[in-house]
């Protein structure tokens, strides 16, 4: 972006996420102790004894136990107060504006630069500046040591990566087998119209959800053929295959984005990223509404904006309008050997393995033997996923071998190419958990909970929307959701008030990430679906953006109503009805307006 007055918005918007919300509750993961010195002061609270707030760790301890001290400490303000100023004798910073600066810089480096890993770096650095009041050698050591090796070796950090790669391996392996190229040749016999075309499109993107690079390779290489015998544009190809990848992806408990958004939610301090993740999926309004109105579109054939012209001339034969042809035979070079049932049941088995390993973590086959939901709940997803992930990979090579599909030697090459492929996302994820421990470092979470104390705290419910807005404008300067991912859920469990509002606020974040990725130009997944569809890019830019750009309209309304409704129950109908209206009333203006 490089308009100047909309990257001071944008910080603006960011500062105002920032503080417009309270503090999330500072849980202790699921069988961890709390810090010695937390845990003394909390017993000391309990029991109204008297603290030694000049002692800088139990000044730490009870600002360690901000969450449960506002509750439990009638004095808590005169405390804190305390506490804070003896902090502040080593670490200046220390619960002030400063300590939100590297986030900050984060996200305006990246608006600026639209480059991800350099601007969370510079943000990392700028934490550790901070912390060792501009000390090289303290810093040196904060960064490295406290940030990027705390996090990357933290276990559950380890077995979400673990998962990325046995996943990324997984799909490289399935590209090798040529199911892709069977399911397409079965889909061009049994396929007998338009609409026949779009919906199998849109059914096939529903079923591939375990990533989004893999849904784009595979959907487009699949339906490419059928689309084209059917007079389908590219552009509308394109459209459908980008809206199928990552807004599926983004509301599928067993994927790579589920796993990027639990780690991130993890890490910013929530008991259960992954419950967290699973609470978000029905507040999620753009990924649903972008699964109505494709579905609305391809059924009515209603198109609006440029996709109609191109429309129109595909109806004649023209597929492209303009940019030429793209791409080649989709099946020139496949396995020939590939059958369609080789892509559905690696697949159904990762979900399966996936399912029993969340279980498995939650304690299900254990002695206590909780129910599946609260096994489920309890579960941790880095332990279960890195599980099935690792059994769907054995089997995988197992099932394709015996099936003299792949060779065993091409199996076992598909795990450093699957490493390869991962390798921006682990680089992101490593990045934005040590920017999070920094901004923890800093005291962040005190600052923001301070404000909140005072006027901003009557602008939470409209946080949702705010955050929505800004992890737009966010994901479509960068091209990347998960880099936005990465900056912003730990702002939202820092700004937010009452655990709904946490839920609807993540989920803004996560809609907002999604759409700006699935609008902007330089995205890795909308290159990925105009090559996918064989379509110019810049045409299959500019006919998607007025159907996303529609769609984020609608879930901007709908975020503003959702904290004053009785739950997702009763928001998703509203903005489902209020998507379909809107639609309606569109299709209704347009036609008259071609009868006039």
């Amino acid at each position: 972006m490089k308009n100047t007055k909309s990257i001071l918005a944008a910080a603006l918007a960011a500062m105002l996420a920032y503080t417009a919300g309270a503090i999330a509750d500072d849980a202790v993961p699921a069988g961890a102790a709390p810090e010695p010195e937390t845990a003394a002061v909390a017993e000391a609270v309990e029991a109204a004894t008297p603290l030694d707030f000049s002692d800088p760790e139990v000044a730490q301890g009870y600002i360690d136990g901000y969450a449960d001290n506002v509750q439990e400490d009638p004095a808590f303000k005169e405390n804190i107060e305390l506490a804070l100023a003896t902090v502040r004798q080593d670490r200046p910073a220390y619960g002030t504006f400063w300590s939100i600066l590297p986030a900050v810089i984060a996200i305006l480096l990246a608006l600026v630069t639209k480059e991800v890993y350099s601007s969370l770096f510079l943000g990392i650095l700028a934490g550790g500046l901070l912390w060792a009041n501009g000390a090289f050698e303290g810093t040196i050591v904060h960064v490295f040591s406290d940030g990027f090796i705390a996090s990357i070796a933290d276990s559950y950090n380890v077995g979400i990566l673990v998962f990325l790669v046995l996943l990324g391996a997984l799909v490289s392996m399935m590209n090798k087998t040529g199911a892709s190229a069977a399911f397409g040749r079965w889909a061009e016999t049994h396929i007998k119209s338009r609409i026949g075309a779009q919906m199998a499109t849109i059914v096939l993107g529903l079923l591939i959800f375990v990533d989004d690079y893999f849904n784009c390779l595979t959907v487009g290489s699949v339906m490419k053929p059928v689309s084209d015998a059917k007079k389908v544009s590219r552009a509308k190809l394109a459209y459908l295959i980008d809206a199928t990848a990552a807004p599926i992806c983004i509301i599928a408990p067993i994927s790579s984005w589920a796993a990027a958004v639990a780690g991130f939610a993890k890490g910013a301090g929530a008991e259960s990223g992954f419950s967290l993740f699973i609470s978000a999926i029905p507040w999620n309004f753009y990924a649903i509404l972008t699964i109505v109105t494709m579905i609305f579109v391809a059924l009515t054939g209603f198109d609006f904006g440029l996709m109609r012209k191109h429309e129109e001339n595909a109806a004649k034969g023209d597929l492209f309008t303009s940019g030429g042809v793209v791409g080649g035979d989709t099946f020139k070079n496949a396995n020939p050997k590939g059958r369609v049932f080789d892509l559905v049941i690696p697949v159904l088995f990762l979900i399966a393995a996936c399912v029993v390993g969340m279980i498995y973590s939650g304690g299900y086959f254990g002695e206590d033997k909780p129910g599946f939901i609260q096994a489920f709940s309890d579960s941790d997803a880095s332990v279960g996923l890195g599980y099935g992930s690792l059994a769907t990979i054995i089997f995988a090579v197992f099932y394709f071998v015996v099936r003299r599909v792949v060779s065993f030697k091409s199996c076992m090459e598909s795990l450093p190419e699957g490493f390869k492929a991962m390798v921006p996302a682990i680089l992101i994820l490593c990045s934005a958990w040590t920017l999070k421990a920094m901004t923890d470092s800093l005291g962040a979470k005190v600052f923001i909970s301070q404000i909140i104390n005072g006027p901003a705290a009557g602008l939470q419910n409209f946080l949702p929307g705010i955050i929505f807005l800004i992890a737009i404008v966010l994901a479509f300067s960068t091209g990347t959701s998960w880099g936005t991912f990465g900056i912003l859920i730990p702002i939202v469990l820092a700004a937010s008030l009452t655990p709904e509002n946490t839920i609807i606020s993540v989920s803004a974040c996560m809609a907002g990430a999604v759409c700006g990725d699935h609008c902007s130009p330089i995205s890795d997944t909308t290159i990925m679906a105009s090559a996918g569809a064989g379509c110019n890019h810049v045409n299959h830019v500019n006919t998607q953006l007025p159907y996303a750009m529609l769609v984020a309209a609608v879930s901007f309304v709908a975020y503003l109503v959702a904290p004053f409704t009785n739950g997702w129950k009763a928001a998703l109908p509203i903005a489902i009805v209020l998507m379909l209206a809107t639609l309606g009333a569109m299709r209704g203006l347009l036609a008259r307006k071609a009868d006039a």
